[in-house]
């Protein structure tokens, strides 16, 4: 039982020792390298270029040279029966003996060595194992892309959904001060009752408005850490605030970044297919050329009537071969023909859907310029609309407790300053999002 317990403990201290180390706080930043090391999507991409490394060098050895053995060990329950002409021993023409060949056990012990001469479609299997690295590659960067921009989203909506509480609660406060205010005025005779079911009305909506945000965040906490690839329950406190960082993504110079279609992941990923089908071309036509292999053998067989092979004195008979063999492709009633006619037309497709994907990139890049520069201009235009709804619903303030305006026209004043605020909070977050998008089209991320 001691033991037992142990060795539970011991097991326990080593998943202790080697689990992942959840940081505390994350910044922005901090955030993208944590993802980019533990996202569970960016660690299955570096796999795969492990896979394809693997799989390259898996493609070098089928052509070097390969050895196997065998032992074969052989009983005849019952021994084959070959007919001889009797008179082979004296015996009278026409009449046949019954002789059986060989001993009733046998034991054949072969190692062979085989070589490739000449293989065209294994030239062109070394060519493609570096092509194949080569996307596994450029997949895991376009994975990291995603992830990065993915990270900057959820980060984004956790910070946005933080900031909705606060003003909010903020909201709250105002407007229960305002109700108090109001309630005791109606009740000393000086107001409308309506005045006081407008307010009512107006807390109510925030009230709820603040246990919706308070579920979305609590969501959005959530998503982030899905995209960081730890736990779902995770606390982790962020440390970047929506307005700090939407002033460090304002890079205007960005909008005239250069158009480096070619330096792209997507059009990168695009020719990787182009170049892939052209292999294949090259391994359709390969295959009507020639194959040459080399091999040579030796082995020692050993016969006897009882099972006495592991003495040392059983007689081995030694053997060895040596041999060429070349296979010629000769008439396939066109079927290599047919093959090679798909391979070009495949390959004709990957060109086109190339020159598609040149195209379609520079619309992406002119698109997410253009939605850049609106988030920005739009965050002003917010700002600038946020703070006209302040002053607007303070005046109303003034001029409904002086009893100049109606609860009405406070309402609505108030309406408008709490969707001024929301639109803002949006317009923040879109100036971050929309920046991280044009990065990953660009595919020109910022170095730390």
């Amino acid at each position: 039982m001691k033991k037992t317990i142990l060795t539970v403990f011991s097991i326990t201290i080593y998943a202790f020792g080697f689990s992942q180390e959840i940081p505390e706080t994350l910044n922005l930043q901090e955030a993208i390298d944590f993802a980019l090391e533990n996202n569970r999507t960016a660690k299955n991409a570096q796999r795969d270029i492990e896979a394809a490394e693997n799989q390259k060098w898996e493609t070098i050895a089928s052509g070097l040279p390969q050895i196997s053995a065998s032992i074969d060990y052989n009983h005849w329950l019952k021994q084959q029966v070959s007919l001889i002409p009797a008179e082979f021993f004296g015996g009278n023409p026409g009449d046949f003996a019954e002789v059986a060949f060989g001993t009733k056990k046998t034991m054949n012990a072969t190692a062979t060595l085989n070589q490739k001469i000449f293989d065209g479609s294994y030239l062109v299997g070394l060519q493609s194992a570096k092509v194949f690295l080569e996307i596994s590659k450029n997949a895991k960067e376009k994975t990291d892309l995603e992830v990065r921009e993915a990270v900057i989203n959820a980060y984004g909506n956790v910070l946005l959904s933080e900031e909705s509480v606060k003003i909010l609660e903020r909201n709250i406060a105002v407007l229960e001060k305002n109700l108090n205010e109001t309630t005791k005025i109606y009740e000393n005779g000086l107001g409308e009752e309506e005045s006081v079911e407008q307010l009512q009305i107006t807390l109510s909506s925030i009230k709820s408005n603040l246990a919706n945000t308070e579920r979305l965040k609590t969501l959005a906490y959530k998503m982030l850490n899905i995209t960081l690839g730890v736990d779902l329950d995770s606390n982790i406190k962020l440390t970047d605030d929506l307005n700090s960082l939407t002033t460090e993504n304002m890079v205007v110079s960005l909008l005239d970044a250069d158009e480096n279609i070619e330096q792209t992941i997507d059009y990168k990923i695009a020719e990787n297919d182009k170049v892939s089908k052209e292999l294949l071309l090259k391994l359709e036509k390969s295959k009507a050329l020639p194959t040459l292999n080399a091999f040579i053998n030796g082995g020692y067989v050993g016969n006897n009537n009882q099972f006495k092979f592991l003495q040392s004195s059983q007689k081995w008979f030694g053997t060895s071969l040596l041999g060429i063999s070349m296979d010629i492709p000769i008439f396939s009633s066109r079927m290599r023909s047919a093959a090679t006619q798909r391979a070009k037309i495949n390959l004709e497709k990957a060109k086109d859907d190339l020159t598609e994907t040149q195209q379609q990139l520079k619309l992406q890049i002119e698109t997410a310029k253009s939605e850049y520069k609106f988030a920005i201009e739009d965050y002003q235009n917010k700002k600038d609309n946020l703070s006209l709804a302040e002053r607007i619903e303070k005046k109303n303030q003034v001029k409904f407790f002086e009893g100049i305006s109606s609860s009405f026209d406070l309402r609505q004043a108030q309406t408008q300053l709490y969707t001024a605020q929301q639109e803002l909070l949006q317009a923040m977050l879109d100036v971050i999002n929309k920046k991280a998008a044009l990065e990953t089209v660009l595919n020109e991320i910022p170095k730390n």
